[in-house]
């Protein structure tokens, strides 16, 4: 795939997903290559299928994420990345997920996010990452606090989930914070 970024670590491969390459699978593979690829269910593909047709960029602000596969099997158990980055103000909002729970708490996001942090700070050159979490969320508040992520504060009813308006608790690390 052209343009595409492969990082591996001990056990993992971090595969770049940008709108090019979202837009070059939907304009070259099957819907089932897609979902092969991708390693996702219907309803994950018609999300993508949405962001291919109706636009993942403006003129400042884009995406950049990672498949992440295990190295053992190569198949896709999650994906972390920014899926908005703001290249004006050198910002991004950080997202993970790992899909299955027999792969969490293994230290796969913990080996993952090592890798997509330093690729934000030294290859996009953000200045700021800030990750938005609920509070309740505790390993992904623990993972944060690893990397050495500051709690910002809460941000009222910031989020929709299953129709509701929930808090979210926004964190963030900046360049001179990850150098140290």
């Amino acid at each position: 795939m052209k343009n595409q970024i492969e990082i591996t670590t001990d056990r993992l491969i971090l595969k770049s997903i940008t709108p090019e390459i979202i837009h070059e699978l939907f304009n070259t593979k099957t819907k089932e290559e897609i979902i092969e690829y991708f390693g996702y269910d219907e309803s994950a593909f018609e999300h993508h299928k949405r962001m291919h047709e109706s636009g993942m960029e403006s003129f400042r602000i884009s995406v950049f994420s990672f498949l992440i596969f295990d190295k053992l099997t190569n198949l896709p158990i999650g994906e972390c990345g920014f899926h908005t980055w703001n290249k004006d103000h050198k910002k991004g909002e950080l997202f993970y997920n790992i899909r299955k729970e027999e792969n969490k708490q293994k230290g796969i996001m913990t080996e993952a996010l090592n890798c997509v942090l330093n690729f934000g700070f030294t290859e996009l050159n953000l200045h700021r990452i800030q990750a938005l979490v609920a509070a309740d969320n505790v390993p992904s508040i623990k993972l944060l606090l690893h990397y050495g992520f500051v709690k910002e504060g809460t941000m009222r009813e910031d989020y929709v989930v299953d129709g509701v308006n929930e808090d979210s608790d926004c964190y963030s690390l900046l360049k001179w914070e990850w150098k140290n």
